[in-house]
C-alpha cells in the first residue's frame, strides 16, 4: 500500500485532465515539460504525465484541426478554419533531401487536402507510416511546409535493438533513432537474450500508462561483433537475407548455356574492369576504330541472366522480392544465389560465358551513330581494376600486360570521345565524395578514407551509359514497353532553395530560367577548387527529384538525355533483368524473351524503385554505424569540418576527415541564437552559416544507432564563409554541453 498522501502515478484524475487540457489550448506547441513546470508536477507525478500526454495531445491536435481559433489568421483556401496544427501521417521519406512528406491525418476542408512538407531534422524523428502533430509555418499552395511538434506514439510492427539492464529490469534500446522509447523485454522461445546482445522484437499489447513489451524473435550477436553495422541495416530496413528454397534449388540445378546460334567473341579482347573488392563481373568492355564511320565500334557485354532467370519461375519470383543486391564493406546481399551472380553469371577471366552485347558505334564527336543487340558467348582476356588500367594510363606500362596495351589506348580513346559529348550535352556531373571502408582481418574496421575517383570510373560509366541509351532507343523504336530509368526536372520549390543556400556562399543563381543541367554544372564549376566543393555538390544534389523506374518517359535530367533505361546490370537490379527479356523479345534471341504490358511495367517499376530506396537507406545506415564506432576510440577528439545543415535543435557539421555527419546540440551553444528565416545562418553572440568551417569536439557516439554529438570548439564571429575558424586562446573555457542523464524507467 502506498503512503497516506502519496500520489499513485498510475491515476489519471490526480493529474487534472481538465487543467492540463486548458493549459494546452492557451499555450499552443507547449511541450510536456511546460506543462510539468505550469501545474507544478513533481516526482512520480511527472513520470505518469510522460505516458498520458502524447494521448492528451493527439486529441488536441484533432481538436484544433477542425475547429477555429479566434484572431488565427487561416489560409485562403482553408475556408475560414483554422490549419495552424494538424496530426498528419508521413507518406514518403525524400532520400536524397531528407526530408518527409506528409498528409492529414484527417481533412475537413473544401478541397484536397495538402501535401506537407517537414524538414530533415523533424523527418529523422519519423519513419514512413508514422504520424505526428505539426504546427504549418509556410503555405506554398497546395505544399505546405511544417515543424514537428510531437510523434504520435504508434507503435512499429517490429523493432531492432540491443538489450540493457536497468534497475527496472531488461529492456530493448532501439537502433532506430526516430524510435524515442525504450521497450520492457519479452524473452522468445529460443532463449534468453544477454545484454549487449542485438535482437528483433515485435512490440506486444500494453497496459495504457505501463512501457511497452516488446518479445524478441530473433537475435543477431553481440553489439560489438564486427558485423554488427550491416546487421542492424539489414534488420532495420527488412532486407531479405535468405533465399527460397525452392530458388536455390533451381539455381543449384542450372547448366552452362549451350553455344547454339550465339556469335562467337572469345577471341575479342574483352575485359571487366571493376573494383579490387569487386565480388561479382556482369560487364566487360572493348573498343575499336571504326574506319567507316571516322570513330568508335564500342562493344558492351553483359552477362546473359535472362537465359537463366525464366519468368514466373522461383528464381525470378525471389529476384522480385529484393529487387537488388544490397552492398556493405563486410558482406553482400545479392539479388540472385552465389550459384548464379559469382558462378555461371559471372565474368570471369578466360572462361566461356554467354551474354547479350550491346554492338554500338559513335563518331569521332562521341554521338551514337547505330546499334544492335546480340546473345553470343565470350571469353573474358582479363579481370582488370580500376587502379590497375588507371596506373597504366598515367604512364606505368607494367600495370597491364603487354598484350592488352593496344586494347586499352582504344578503351581510352572511345572515352574521350564520349566524355566530349557529354560535356557537348551539358550533363550534370556530381562528383560526390564517397568512403571506402577498409576491414582487417578480425573483421574490425581498419580505416575510412574518402574513395578516389578515376578516369577508370569514368571510362566504365560513359560506356555503360552508352549502352543503356542504345537499348532505350531500341525499345522505344520497336514500340515495345520499357522500364526507363526516370530523372525528372527539379521542382521550383526545390530551385529556390537551392538559390538561396547558394547566395550565403556568393553565388547568384537567377530566377525565371527553365531549369537546365548545364545551369546547375555551371555553380559545380565555379565552386571547383573551393573547399566548401563538396557541400555545393550536396545542395545541388538535394536540389534533385528522385530518380525512379517507369514505362512513361520523362527523359533523365541529370544526363541530359531524352531517353535512359537500365541495361547493364541484371545479376544486381532486377529492372534490367525486365530491360534484357524486352530485347530478348525485340530481336527474337529465344529463352527468356518477356514483352511487358504497360500496367505491369508500372507495377514493376513502383516496386524496384521501392526495393532500391530500401537498399540505399540500408546502406546509408550500415555506412553511419560503421563511422560511429570507427570513430567511437576518438571521443574527446577534434576535428574540422563544415556546416551542413542548420536548424532550431542544432547545427549539422560534415567532418572533413571521415565525411561522418554529426549534430551539435543548440543547447550546447552559448547565449541566444536565433535562425535565419531563410534557414542558412544562425545569429546570437557570433554568426555560423551553412558552409562554414569550425572546429568541433566529438562528444559522443553511438555504433548502435549511428549518432555522433558534437560540440563547437569556439563560435565564430561574423565572417565569410571558408574562412579559417578561430582556435580558442590560452584560458578560454570552451562551451560545456548540458548533460541530459538518460532516465531509467
Amino acid at each position: 500500500m502506498p503512503r497516506p498522501g502519496k500520489r499513485l502515478p498510475h491515476r489519471r484524475e490526480e493529474f487534472g485532465r481538465d487543467r492540463v487540457l486548458a493549459f494546452l489550448r492557451e499555450n499552443p506547441g507547449a511541450d510536456r515539460r511546460a506543462v510539468a513546470r505550469a501545474l507544478r508536477l513533481k516526482g512520480e507525478e511527472r513520470l505518469a504525465l510522460k505516458a498520458m500526454f502524447a494521448e492528451i495531445a493527439e486529441e488536441i491536435a484533432k481538436e484544433r484541426a477542425a475547429a477555429p481559433r479566434e484572431g488565427a489568421r487561416p489560409p485562403a483556401d482553408a475556408a475560414g478554419q483554422d490549419a495552424d496544427v494538424l496530426l498528419v501521417r508521413v507518406s514518403a521519406l525524400d532520400l536524397e533531401t531528407g526530408e518527409a512528406i506528409a498528409s492529414p491525418v484527417e481533412w475537413l476542408r473544401p478541397g484536397p487536402p495538402p501535401r506537407i512538407r517537414l524538414g530533415r531534422f523533424d523527418a529523422a524523428s519519423l519513419g514512413e507510416g508514422a504520424r505526428g502533430m505539426v504546427r504549418v509555418t509556410l503555405r506554398e499552395g497546395r505544399l505546405w511546409r511544417a515543424r514537428l511538434l510531437r510523434a504520435a506514439p504508434d507503435l512499429p510492427e517490429r523493432v531492432v535493438g540491443v538489450v540493457r539492464r536497468t534497475p527496472a529490469g531488461r529492456v530493448i534500446e532501439p537502433a532506430d533513432r526516430r524510435l524515442r522509447m525504450e521497450f520492457a523485454l519479452v524473452d522468445g522461445p529460443d532463449g534468453k537474450a544477454g545484454d549487449g546482445e542485438l535482437v528483433v522484437a515485435r512490440p506486444l499489447a500494453s497496459r495504457r500508462f505501463e512501457r511497452p513489451r516488446a518479445e524478441v524473435i530473433e537475435r543477431l550477436g553481440d553489439e560489438d561483433a564486427p558485423r554488427a553495422a550491416s546487421a542492424i541495416a539489414l534488420a532495420l530496413h527488412d532486407i531479405p537475407v535468405e533465399f527460397d528454397p525452392r530458388a536455390l534449388a533451381e539455381a543449384r540445378d542450372a547448366t552452362p548455356a549451350p553455344m547454339g546460334a550465339r556469335p562467337d567473341l572469345r577471341d575479342l579482347p574483352l575485359v571487366t574492369i571493376d573494383g579490387a573488392d569487386a565480388r561479382d563481373f556482369d560487364d566487360a568492355v572493348h573498343a575499336e576504330p571504326d574506319p567507316a564511320g571516322g570513330g568508335w565500334r564500342i562493344r558492351v557485354a553483359i552477362a546473359d541472366v535472362a537465359w537463366y532467370v525464366r519468368p514466373g519461375a522461383p528464381l525470378d519470383l525471389d529476384a522480385q522480392r529484393r529487387g537488388n543486391s544490397v552492398y556493405f564493406p563486410d558482406r553482400v546481399v545479392p539479388m540472385l544465389p552465389e550459384r548464379l551472380s559469382n558462378d555461371l553469371c559471372s565474368l570471369r577471366p578466360l572462361q566461356d560465358r554467354p551474354v547479350l552485347v550491346a554492338d554500338m558505334r559513335i563518331d569521332a564527336a562521341g554521338q551514337l551513330q547505330s546499334h544492335g543487340f546480340a546473345r553470343a558467348m565470350m571469353r573474358s582476356a582479363a579481370r582488370l581494376t580500376y587502379e590497375g588500367i588507371q596506373a597504366w594510363a598515367d604512364g606505368d606500362a607494367a600495370a597491364l600486360p603487354g598484350e592488352l596495351h593496344e586494347p586499352a589506348r582504344h578503351l581510352y580513346s572511345a572515352f574521350r570521345a564520349l566524355s566530349a559529348a557529354r560535356d557537348a550535352r551539358g550533363t550534370l556531373d556530381l562528383d560526390m565524395q564517397e568512403r571506402a571502408v577498409s576491414l582487417g582481418p578480425d573483421g574490425a574496421i581498419a580505416s575510412i578514407s574518402p574513395r578516389r575517383r578515376l578516369d577508370a570510373h569514368r571510362l566504365i560509366e560513359e560506356f555503360m551509359i552508352l549502352a543503356n541509351v542504345a537499348a532505350a532507343e531500341t525499345l522505344e523504336r520497336r514500340n515495345l514497353g520499357c522500364l526507363y530509368r526516370v530523372h525528372d526536372q527539379p521542382s521550383p520549390e526545390r530551385l529556390d532553395a537551392l538559390r538561396e543556400s547558394l547566395a550565403t556562399l556568393g553565388y547568384r543563381l537567377a530566377k525565371g530560367q527553365a531549369p537546365r543541367p548545364a545551369l546547375l554544372r555551371d555553380v559545380l564549376r565555379w565552386a571547383e577548387g573551393k573547399p566548401f566543393a563538396p557541400m555545393v555538390s550536396d545542395l545541388v544534389l538535394r536540389s534533385q527529384a528522385l530518380a525512379v523506374y517507369s514505362p512513361d518517359n520523362l527523359g533523365h535530367f541529370g544526363l541530359a538525355l531524352p531517353r535512359y533505361a537500365h541495361f547493364t546490370s541484371p545479376i544486381r537490379r532486377y529492372a534490367d533483368l525486365v530491360v534484357h527479356r524486352a530485347l530478348v523479345h525485340a530481336f527474337g534471341l529465344g529463352a527468356g524473351a518477356a514483352a511487358a504490358a504497360h500496367a505491369d511495367l508500372v507495377l514493376s517499376g513502383e516496386r524496384v524503385s521501392r526495393a532500391e530506396r530500401r537498399a540505399q537507406a540500408a546502406e546509408r545506415a550500415a555506412m553511419e554505424r560503421y563511422v560511429a564506432a570507427f570513430l567511437a576510440a576518438r571521443v574527446g577528439a577534434t576535428f574540422e569540418g563544415r556546416i551542413s545543415g542548420l536548424h532550431r535543435a542544432g547545427i549539422f557539421v560534415t567532418l572533413t576527415e571521415s565525411g561522418a555527419e554529426g549534430l551539435v546540440p543548440m543547447s550546447s551553444l552559448p547565449g541566444r541564437w536565433r535562425l535565419h528565416p531563410a534557414g542558412h545562418a544562425l545569429e546570437g553572440p557570433g554568426r555560423l552559416a551553412l558552409a562554414d568551417r569550425v572546429l568541433v569536439r566529438l562528444a559522443e557516439t553511438s555504433p548502435v544507432t549511428g549518432m555522433l554529438r558534437l560540440e563547437l570548439e569556439d563560435v565564430p564571429a561574423p565572417a565569410l564563409s571558408g574562412r579559417e575558424p578561430r582556435r580558442p586562446q590560452r584560458g578560454t573555457k570552451r562551451p560545456g554541453y548540458r548533460q541530459h542523464a538518460r532516465r531509467r524507467r
